[in-house]
């Protein structure tokens, strides 16, 4: 099973993830299949850069988002663009 979700980079209370599609059995920070974007909580505005092709594919092909990138998907409408796509399938 694939999962997006998130991987933790950056140094002590100064953290950036990037946005990963990963096999659900490997650990937060290890292996993954595919970088479909990122998120930069410590910049101001908010930092959240995501690739929709990517997102999408991922999504189509049965990949699970967790919460948080669920969250964030909303934000920028991938998860608008995916109900649209699943519509027209």
């Amino acid at each position: 099973m694939v999962k997006i979700r998130m991987q933790r980079f950056g140094t002590t209370k100064r953290p950036f993830y990037r946005i990963v599609a990963a096999e659900a059995t490997k650990k937060r920070d290890g292996s993954y299949l595919e970088i479909v974007g990122l998120y930069d909580p410590t910049k101001e505005p908010v930092l959240i850069e995501i690739n929709p092709e990517k997102a999408l594919k991922w999504l189509l092909n049965g990949a699970q988002p967790t919460d948080t990138v669920k969250n964030l998907f909303t934000k920028v409408g991938i998860n608008k663009l995916f109900v649209e796509a699943k519509k027209k399938q």
